[in-house]
C-alpha cells in the first residue's frame, strides 16, 4: 500500500464512526481549549501589569521608610524620611529629578457633593517622573510649594465625583478639604484604574501644604527619583543607599531604616511571577490534554479489537506490519490533530468573548502558544496511538482470521 491509500482507508474508518471519533476528540478539544485560554489569560495579565507600571514610569527609583518593630514583630512604618533627605538626593550626579511625596486620605467637598480620594502632596517634578499629563489648566509650580499655596490638581475620577464631569470648566473652581478652600488649577489626563491604586481618583497639592496644613506631619511617605539614563538606575540605587545611611547616621553594623526600590527590578520580578503563573496554568490545562490522550488510546484499542478480522484479511493479501501500523497511527494522529485545531479555535473565540465582556484584561492568544498546543496535541496522538497501532500490526493473520 502506498501512503495515500493508507491515509484514505484511515479517514474512511473515522468517518464511518463519527460519534466515536468525536467523543475521542472531545478530550483533546477540551485540553487544547484549556491550554489556549489559560495562556491567553496569563499573557493578558502580564501585559496589563506591565502597562500599569509603565504608565507610572519605568525610569524611576522609589525611596520609602523601613519597617519598625522588635523581636521580628513589625509594628508600623518608620517616620524618618525627611524633606532634607530629598534635598540631599538631588546632589547625586546621575539623578535627573527628585520628588518628595506625602500621602493621606481626606474628604473633599464641592457644593452638595463629596468624595474621599487619595491625597498626594508633592513637587512639580512628580508629574514628569510619573508620566502625568495635565489635560486642562497647569501642574503645580515651585512657587506653589514655596508659598504653601492652597491649590490642587485633580484626577478625572475625582473631578467627576465632585463636579459631575471632568472638563475644562472644572479649572478655577473651589473645593473644600478639611474646611479649607482650595482652587483647582489643573485636571489630569486619565490613566485608568491600576487595581492597587487609582491615579485618576486623587488630589495633588504642594507637599508643603499637605504636610503643614492638611496632614500635620514632618516626614515624607516616599521620595521618587528619575535617572538621566536608565542604565544608571543601579548606580543611583547604590549611591542613594550610601547617602541616606549617612543622612540617618547609621553605624556599619545597623541595617537600613529605609528601602530603595528600582522600578525596573519590580517589572522584572513581576515578569518572572507571570512566567511562573503561565507555566502553572498551562500545566494544569495540560493535564486535561493528557486525559484526552488516554481517551484516544482507549478508542483505538476498541477499534483494533473490532477490526481484528479486517486486519487479518489485509495481512493475508499482502499488507505489511508497517502498513497496518501507519493506518492506525494515522487515525490516531488525525483525531488528535483535528481536536487540536478545534480546541485552538475554541480558545481563540473564548479569549475574544471574555475580552469583549470586560475591559480590565485583554486576553492575548500568541502564536507560540498556538503552535505549542497544536504540536502537543499531535504528539499526544502519536504517543497514545502507537501502542494500539503496534498491537494491530503484530496480530498473527491466521489468528486474526479466526477471531469472532
Amino acid at each position: 500500500m502506498i501512503f495515500w491509500t493508507i491515509a484514505a482507508v484511515a479517514l474512511r474508518s473515522l468517518v464511518a464512526n463519527k460519534l466515536r471519533s468525536f467523543l475521542a476528540m472531545l478530550g483533546i478539544i477540551i485540553g487544547v481549549w484549556s491550554v489556549i485560554s489559560a495562556l491567553a489569560l496569563a499573557s493578558g495579565a502580564q501585559k496589563k501589569v506591565f502597562d500599569q507600571m509603565s504608565a507610572l514610569g519605568t525610569n524611576v527609583l522609589m525611596v520609602t521608610p523601613g519597617q519598625r518593630g522588635t523581636g521580628g514583630v513589625i509594628t508600623g512604618t518608620q517616620k524618618n524620611l525627611k524633606v532634607e533627605d530629598a534635598l540631599a538626593l538631588r546632589n547625586i550626579p546621575e539623578v535627573a529629578r527628585v520628588a518628595p511625596i506625602v500621602r493621606g486620605g481626606v474628604q473633599a467637598k464641592h457644593a452638595n457633593k463629596n468624595t474621599r480620594p487619595n491625597l498626594l502632596g508633592t513637587a512639580p517634578t512628580y508629574f514628569t517622573i510619573r508620566n502625568f499629563q495635565v489635560q486642562w489648566g497647569r501642574p503645580l509650580s515651585d512657587a506653589d510649594c514655596d508659598s504653601s499655596a492652597r491649590v490642587a490638581v485633580l484626577g478625572p475620577t475625582t473631578a467627576t465625583n465632585l463636579f459631575g464631569e471632568a472638563s475644562a470648566a472644572v479649572v478655577g473652581q473651589m473645593i473644600e478639604i478639611k474646611g479649607v478652600q482650595y482652587r483647582v488649577i489643573g485636571l489630569l489626563v486619565a490613566k485608568g484604574d491600576q487595581g492597587f491604586f487609582n491615579p485618576d481618583d486623587q488630589i495633588i497639592i504642594p507637599f508643603t501644604t499637605a504636610m503643614r496644613q492638611v496632614l500635620g506631619v514632618d516626614y515624607l511617605s516616599e521620595v521618587d527619583l528619575s535617572a538621566k539614563d536608565e542604565t544608571q538606575l543601579t548606580a543611583i540605587q547604590t549611591k542613594a543607599t550610601l547617602l541616606l545611611r549617612k543622612q540617618h547616621r547609621l553605624a556599619d553594623d545597623v541595617d537600613n531604616d529605609f528601602n530603595v526600590r528600582n522600578q525596573a527590578d519590580v517589572l522584572s520580578a513581576t515578569s518572572t511571577i507571570n512566567t511562573v503563573l503561565s507555566l502553572l496554568l498551562g500545566g494544569i490545562a495540560g493535564i486535561s490534554l493528557l486525559v484526552g490522550g488516554i481517551g484516544v488510546m482507549n478508542v483505538m484499542l476498541v477499534t483494533v479489537a473490532e477490526r481484528t478480522r479486517e486486519i487479518g484479511v489485509r495481512k493475508a493479501i499482502g499488507a505489511r506490519q508497517r502498513d497496518i501500523l501507519r493506518q492506525f497511527l494515522i487515525e490516531s494522529v488525525v483525531m488528535s490533530a483535528t481536536g487540536g485545531v478545534l480546541g485552538v479555535l475554541g480558545g481563540m473565540l473564548t479569549a475574544k468573548v471574555i475580552s469583549a465582556m470586560q475591559t480590565t484584561i485583554t486576553l492575548q492568544v500568541k502564536g507560540p502558544a498556538v503552535l505549542l498546543a497544536l504540536g502537543f496535541s499531535a504528539g499526544v496522538g502519536i504517543f497514545f496511538g502507537y501502542y494500539p497501532a503496534r498491537r494491530a500490526a503484530k496480530l498473527d493473520p491466521i489468528e486474526a482470521l479466526r477471531y469472532e
